[in-house]
């Protein structure tokens, strides 16, 4: 059957309606026509009461798990909340100053973005991502460091102060002195480039014989190049945080769900490859349980928003992870906020 559109509920229903998908995101559990009638804010008895969740219930949006246990909204019923009755909460000024402090906070992008995650995990109560931007760090400096006669560390500085290791083999009879002169020879090539664009530009003199390096170094280079492109495209491209709070007192009576979504949460490509989806849209995106495959099983919701450079590009996607009782109108406006301080960051 298909949702009904908000405006052909009455108005009695549509608040009932309201009452009962606020209550259960309030606490997890279903309200009943009792709760309902003691709010006051409805003038109807209870006897009327349950005829309109009858109705609601007919039309798809409300269900009952439970003969007498109240009803809660089904995922048609949330769809039609979220779009046609939420009223957002903007994030308070504290909420702010906290996304933006952990954001700009010194140090390299990474580590804002794992503070992000954490972050917004906490203030929704849901697991936090962030897709990491896929461009590729510019780079500074490169030093080879010998291990043993047949391997050496090559340590790579970017501009951003991230620093990284990578172990390579070194070819048979490597001469003295050639670690340095590799060294050397990439560091004056990589310095404010991406690795990509450095490669370029080493493999392009090696192939038309401009280095001057000998058989040997060449060799070096070459392996370096190999491995050092290898580990990139095995970069992760997405941060997860706070799958604890996923394991809240609701959870125990739900199980299965919570280990469903914790095993889709592992999946972190599958994670990303979803989260891509929402690179292409102008504004924040919510997935409500079954309306992704990924999460299917788990009934588990996904609001997601892409955060732009100062050029107008999408670079990555920031959201929130959890059960189908997120407080949307709470953490929706806060996903957007972030994504746009992300933004003047990436910038």
């Amino acid at each position: 059957m298909p949702t009904p559109p908000i405006n052909e509920l009455t108005t009695r229903a549509r608040e009932i309606f309201r009452l009962v998908v606020e209550g259960y995101l309030a606490t997890g559990t279903p309200v009943g026509s009792k709760a309902l009638a003691g709010q006051g804010s409805v003038n109807l008895s209870s006897a009327s009461i349950r005829s309109v969740l009858a109705d609601l219930e007919g039309l798809g949006l409300l269900a009952a798990p439970h003969t007498s246990a109240g009803r809660l909204p089904t995922e048609a019923g949330l769809r039609l909340f979220v779009d046609g009755i939420m009223q957002v909460a903007e994030p308070t000024a504290e909420e702010r100053a906290a996304i933006e402090s952990r954001i700009t906070a010194p140090g390299p992008i990474e580590a804002a973005l794992e503070a992000t995650s954490a972050l917004l995990s906490s203030l929704s109560s849901g697991a936090g991502v962030v897709m990491v931007p896929k461009r590729e760090p510019r780079l500074m400096n490169l030093q080879l460091v010998p291990l043993a006669p047949d391997r050496a560390l090559a340590v790579l500085v970017g501009e951003d102060g991230v620093v990284e290791n990578r172990v390579l083999d070194l070819p048979a009879r490597l001469p003295p002195g050639a670690l340095e002169e590799v060294s050397n020879y990439i560091s004056a090539r990589l310095n404010g480039r991406t690795l990509a664009e450095a490669a370029r530009m080493m493999r392009a003199e090696i192939a038309s014989g401009q280095s001057a390096l000998d058989a040997a170094s060449r060799d070096l280079v070459e392996r370096g190049l190999a491995v050092w492109s290898e580990d990139a495209m095995q970069r992760p491209v997405l941060i997860v945080r706070g799958q604890a709070n996923l394991l809240d007192e609701h959870a125990v009576s739900d199980l299965e769900r919570v280990r469903s979504l914790l095993d889709d949460l592992e999946n972190k490509q599958s994670v990303a490859d979803l989260l891509d989806v929402a690179r292409e849209a102008q504004s924040t995106r919510i997935f409500i349980g079954s309306e992704n495959r990924l999460f299917a099983l788990s009934g588990s919701s996904v609001i997601a928003s892409p955060y732009r450079d100062r050029e107008g590009r999408v670079v990555g996607v920031v959201g929130v992870i959890g059960p189908t009782r997120l407080n949307y109108a709470r953490v929706v406006p806060m996903v957007d906020f972030t994504a746009q301080s992300l933004g003047k960051l990436i910038g």
